[in-house]
């Protein structure tokens, strides 16, 4: 009875699935790797770290939901912001304070800048030159894309607002991300779905129920023989850094220079590393000409700069290369509404991060994950429903 299928046991598959089980459907969810989550995992081990710098914003629609629910859980609370230790790399030199230009973009409604005009061009004359391309840089932060400036001003301002909000939207899942993700895992399965993990699906069945494919575009397009599922996303170098503890490291350096962002996590969660260890992740956007070798001279760069002894002091060290997998990004002339659609016809709905849905990063893939459940039960009917609850 088990009458709404979902590929993928990321944020969007499982948002899918619980709000479809809410309403009564019997829900199966197939997850090819060993643990749920894509990309909202949380490593085991000492360093609990992200797949790269993981934040979730207060005023999202998603915010409101897991809290409604209980699963959102304890976050860990920022350090009050005169001891943020906020850095910026201007002119090759950290200072503790961005341009004003950048702040006032950061107050600029969404509504004024142009979809059809890419950032750089209309920043520029809000604010000149040097803030607009601080502000494009400092962007880099939530697009994970080498030229924020080239995107369509609506787009990056949308989001630059967000970011510079005042107090912060960011906010911390204390324990990672994947503590979310198995307080979601837990409730889903309480409402009866079925969670099957190590468990890819290569092939829609012949005569399938209402399918939910939860998973990246590039795996979309395999599952479903559909070229069309296409859209730019970022490529950006990811590191990992463990480093003794030493007093005086800031929370943040923010690369206006070029995009790329260093965050301290412990600074606001202690439980994500051992007893005298801090833990750096950090993003750094590339070209498509750029190496993960580029990349990670440019994070070392902002250690240099930051963190002084940072290679005496490291006893942990990863590097990894995301492509495709940050989320969309939009050109001049193309808002979130052109991207692959969510209904793909007989029975077939896209979730995640890259589809035809609003938000700022992981709030794509919440609110896919839920137009794709409501539409999945539109093609069941109350009754139905019903039934399958009972003998889930």
């Amino acid at each position: 009875m088990h009458e709404i299928t979902v590929v993928g046991g990321g944020f969007a598959g499982l948002t899918a699935a619980i709000t479809a089980a809410e309403s009564g459907a019997g829900v199966s969810l197939y997850e090819a790797h060993h643990t749920l989550g894509g990309r909202a995992r949380t490593s085991e081990g000492p360093y609990r770290t992200n797949e790269g710098p993981h934040a979730l914003y207060r005023r999202g629609p998603h915010w409101t939901w897991l809290r409604r629910r209980g699963l959102l859980g304890p976050m860990a609370v920022l350090p009050p912001l005169e001891g943020l230790r906020f850095r910026f790399r201007r002119d090759g030199a950290l200072r503790r304070l961005p341009p004003l230009a950048l702040l006032k973009l950061g107050r600029r409604r969404a509504g004024q800048a142009p979809v059809d005009v890419d950032f750089l061009t209309w920043a520029t004359g809000e604010a000149g030159v040097a803030g607009a391309r601080a502000a494009a840089h400092y962007m880099g932060v939530a697009l994970f894309h080498h030229d924020p400036g080239s995107l369509s001003a609506a787009f990056v301002q949308e989001r630059l607002r967000r970011a510079t909000a005042l107090p912060p939207e960011a906010h911390y899942p204390r324990g990672g991300w994947g503590e979310v993700i198995d307080r979601m895992a837990t409730h889903a399965r309480d409402l009866g779905v079925r969670i099957e993990t190590t468990s890819r699906v290569d092939a829609l069945p012949e005569g399938h129920g209402p399918v939910i494919v939860a998973t990246h575009l590039d795996a979309a397009r395999r599952l479903l023989g559909d070229d069309t599922l296409r859209w730019d996303s970022g490529r950006t170098a990811l590191i990992d850094l463990a480093i003794r503890t030493r007093r005086g490291d800031p929370f943040v350096v923010s690369d206006l220079d070029a995009p790329g962002w260093l965050e301290r996590f412990t600074a606001q969660d202690r439980t994500l590393a051992p007893a005298g260890v801090q833990l750096i992740q950090g993003q750094l956007p590339l070209a498509p000409h750029e190496s993960k070798a580029d990349g990670t001279a440019h994070a070392e760069t902002l250690l240099d700069l930051g963190f002084p002894g940072w290679r005496e002091r490291t006893v942990w060290r990863r590097e990894a290369l995301a492509h495709g997998r940050t989320g969309a990004v939009d050109r001049p002339g193309a808002t979130w509404r052109d991207r692959p659609a969510i209904d793909r016809g007989q029975g077939v709905y896209l979730a995640g991060d890259q589809v035809a849905a609003p938000g700022l990063l992981s709030e794509v893939s919440f609110n896919s994950g839920v137009a794709a459940a409501t539409l999945a039960l539109r093609t069941i009917s109350p009754a139905r429903r019903r039934t399958a609850a009972g003998t889930a």
